[in-house]
């Protein structure tokens, strides 16, 4: 029997999130032909991580977390539902593989999107994200600015965190001033995002008030890289497990 693929995705009350995320699991389900692929919730949408596994009983699941961060959600919430449910059945294997973080392939559809709205070497870029209680978690957003940089050419990137714009967005004034001394003559948001929703919402609101002739480029959604990131998640976790499925 084919291990199925288990997409475990944030959730969010944006109807937004819940396209989007189906769209790259359509495009998962593309890419590896034979292979179930479920795409399921940490929280607010359905069905739950722990529905998923339940459906699965006695096989061999292997759970991808469609998450950019090694944050709560990746390292506590996530294990503890699958533990859960090794529990109720030990029947079925489970393998968690890592978040999509940390690949280049995610700052390359960064530089992508960033692409499409025709961004100039004069443009200062700021990328933002969720943000969290964990300094570790929160310091990879540090590298991938600098990794953005990079592949930009030398652009100027600045790191945000959308849950933390300051009082009257100072934070994010910060961030535009910063870019404006270094010479940007327009700045360009990054949304280092799954899908658009109330949290990008926010911080290109507040960018539009501060800098209305920003560009504001589409949050990662399922770009081939995602998807390529996604598929070389699931094979190396069947290859660890001695499981063989079949290359596209």
């Amino acid at each position: 029997m084919t291990p199925t693929l288990v997409l475990a995705a944030h959730g969010s009350r944006d109807p937004r999130f819940a396209v989007t995320a189906e769209r790259v699991r359509h495009a998962v389900d593309v890419a590896l032909p034979g292979v179930a692929v479920e795409l399921a919730y940490l929280d607010l949408n359905e069905p739950t991580v722990g529905d998923a596994l339940s459906a699965t009983t006695g096989s061999h699941v292997v759970v991808v977390p469609l998450l950019f961060s090694t944050a709560f959600h990746a390292t506590v919430d996530l294990p503890a539902i699958i533990d859960a449910h090794r529990a109720d059945d030990p029947d079925t294997v489970i393998t968690q593989t890592a978040t999509l973080g940390g690949d280049d392939r995610l700052i390359d559809a960064l530089a992508d999107r960033l692409a499409d709205i025709g961004t100039r070497p004069d443009d200062g870029v700021i990328v933002c994200a969720v943000g969290s209680r964990d300094p570790a978690s929160d310091g990879e957003l540090d590298a991938v600015a600098r990794r953005l940089s990079d592949r930009l050419g030398g652009a100027h990137v600045q790191p945000l965190f959308a849950t933390r714009l300051g009082a009257g967005g100072v934070n994010l004034r910060s961030a535009i001033d910063g870019l404006r001394a270094a010479g940007a003559r327009r700045i360009a948001l990054s949304p280092y995002f799954l899908s658009a929703g109330t949290l990008t919402d926010r911080v290109e609101n507040a960018l539009d008030a501060m800098a209305p002739d920003s560009a504001v480029a589409a949050p990662i959604g399922p770009h081939p890289g995602i998807v390529a990131i996604i598929c070389e998640r699931y094979r190396s976790a069947l290859a660890m497990a001695g499981t063989r499925v079949a290359r596209t």
